[in-house]
């Protein structure tokens, strides 16, 4: 099992360290605020993605971890076999929902709409932690419309501010976003 025991922070010194420890002590899960990473492969993103989820368990959170050309499969089967609400309402009830590998793999229309309704559905109810190899204005080619991306970008980065999570209403999600695509520096938004 993928840990911060195993994971090497001199391999990318550019990395926030203290930012990624500060997030294994799971409070933005209590505040319901949403991780992205990006960055390109190899720089570590599934290993913090996974680091995390042990971290959330060990405290006793629900974790689901999957990749997301893996989700889109699973929710596209579920809603032909007509038990996709069931899979709909375990995936919001899950406290931490770590979706890896967004981008890899492009959607159809169909799989692209199932996934944003995962998002939607957890909005404000339930942290999610994103990796992908794609900064957000590529997100489009992965999803297929631009509204459909704008949307969901939405919903992942609502009242997000650089620094620290919006004064207003503490139900609202911030993000901790990795920015830069060729170290995978963590910076907060």
């Amino acid at each position: 099992m993928k840990s911060f025991d195993t994971f090497d922070f001199t391999a990318i010194p550019s990395l926030n360290k203290m930012l990624v420890l500060e997030l294994s002590r799971c409070e933005y899960i209590l505040r319901r605020d949403n991780i992205i990473a990006l960055g390109n492969s190899g720089t570590g993103k599934t290993h913090i993605g996974l680091s995390l989820g042990l971290a959330a368990c060990q405290k006793g959170f629900s974790v689901a971890f999957t990749t997301a050309a893996g989700l889109v499969h699973q929710l596209m089967e579920t809603r032909d076999e007509r038990r996709l609400l069931k899979l709909q309402r375990d995936l919001a009830a899950v406290k931490l929902l770590i979706i890896d590998e967004l981008g890899y793999v492009p959607f159809s229309t169909a799989g692209a709409e199932l996934l944003f309704e995962v998002f939607s559905q957890r909005y404000e109810r339930g942290s999610t932690i994103v990796t992908s190899n794609l900064p957000f204005e590529e997100w489009t080619s992965v999803f297929g419309a631009e509204r459909l991306t704008g949307a969901l970008l939405n919903r992942l980065t609502q009242s997000a501010r650089r620094g620290k999570p919006a004064d207003t209403d503490v139900d609202h999600q911030s993000v901790v976003e990795a920015v830069d695509p060729d170290t995978s520096e963590i910076t907060t938004r």
